[in-house]
């Protein structure tokens, strides 16, 4: 007891020698660990939702172009949006309504005919060049197991109850990717100036200008994206049908998405698969495929990409591979989707607020400017 009535001075002592500002710090650091742990906790779990809404965000930026137009043709902003989305689904209907079936059909099919793909391939590459690669090997390397592709199968063809399961829940992602598009469309105005006036008027121009740079530039880009994609996917499509490439229609999907929205490599990836299904069948086929997509490769960098993307920002090859990598590492294939457009915003604002100095001449190259004087 004496013991206990002896530590409660010294205790009482402690207290006095920390400085308050000391105990206000470790109150701090709790507190920020705390908020720290509660946010990383609510952003795993809210992820998929949080990436749902931001690309609703992209698709509302996306038709403002369209809806600004039948806006500006006497349509009040609520019907130009919603008749933009009533077109938009009704071509996603009309698109299921005709290739829904033969879509899932032939990508079953193809997941399961890749290990046969990549067989004959290897099998074509060891008789032409005289190489001795084991199949075996590079099927396991390639996580071409039967147990995956019976899974891949089963996710691509699965039972009724999964039908009925997947298809509902496709509806009810598709459906609230509507709703948010539609609200952050319609209300786009209303919701920029709610936001603008929580700051003074300097920084509200700010804010207006910023919110039409991102509209117009990351919107345009990736309209302009989606507009080439249609066209390869349309172009390759009917040369693979024309040529008699098997699983034509889920390759020419692969082939639009892929070359469009993966920087630099993308367009080397998007024709290599085509190409190896079609070596797989006929080696001359092959080459007709790489043909084809050279040819149109150059047709869209000289003629189609100028007009469809000249109002749209321009992003460096490497910084655009570079932002796909980063996103993919955060926050997988969505991430890898939609991180050109956010660069693409971050640096149409840098070039609107950043200030360009002229470039001096260095010691050393006037010396050697001096020196190249006669």
């Amino acid at each position: 007891m004496l013991a206990a009535e002896n530590s409660q001075p010294a205790r009482r002592d402690t207290e006095r020698r920390l400085p308050p500002w000391f105990r206000r710090a470790v109150v701090f650091v709790l507190v920020a660990v705390a908020v720290y742990q509660a946010a990383v906790w609510a952003f795993l779990n809210l992820r998929a939702f949080l990436g749902l809404l931001f690309l609703a965000w992209l698709f509302a930026i996306s038709i403002e172009p369209v809806v600004e137009r039948l806006s500006r043709l006497g349509l009040r902003r609520g019907a130009a949006t919603g008749l933009v989305l009533l077109g938009l689904v009704l071509l996603i209907a009309a698109f299921v309504a005709v290739f829904g079936a033969l879509l899932v059909d032939q990508l079953a099919a193809l997941v399961a005919a890749l290990p046969d793909v990549v067989g004959d391939v290897v099998d074509e590459a060891n008789r032409r060049f005289g190489t001795d690669l084991a199949q075996d090997e590079i099927i396991a390397s390639l996580n071409l197991t039967p147990e995956r592709l019976q899974d891949l199968a089963g996710q691509l063809a699965p039972g009724v109850l999964g039908v009925v399961t997947s298809v509902l829940g496709v509806v009810f992602q598709f459906f609230t990717f509507l709703l948010f598009g539609y609200y952050m469309s319609a209300q786009a105005p209303a919701l920029r100036d709610t936001v603008s006036r929580r700051f003074p008027p300097r920084q509200q121009r700010v804010i207006a200008t910023v919110w039409r740079i991102a509209v117009e530039k990351t919107g345009g880009y990736v309209l302009s994206r989606a507009v080439l994609a249609v066209i390869a996917a349309v172009v390759t499509g009917v040369a693979l049908l024309v040529l008699g490439v098997p699983f034509w229609l889920p390759l020419a999907i692969w082939t639009g998405v892929v070359s469009q929205f993966i920087p630099t490599i993308g367009t080397y990836l998007a024709i290599a698969l085509p190409a190896l299904v079609a070596l797989a069948g006929d080696p001359l086929d092959a080459l007709w495929v790489v043909i084809v997509g050279t040819v149109y490769q150059q047709v869209e960098n000289y003629l189609l990409a100028p007009r469809v993307t000249a109002r749209t920002v321009s992003i460096h090859p490497a910084v655009a591979f570079g932002a796909v990598i980063v996103g993919a590492a955060l926050f997988g294939p969505l991430g890898a989707l939609v991180s050109i457009p956010v660069v693409a915003a971050i640096e149409a604002v840098i070039d609107t607020y950043g200030h360009r100095y002229e470039l001096v001449d260095t010691p050393a190259e006037s010396s050697d400017a001096e020196a190249e004087r006669p």
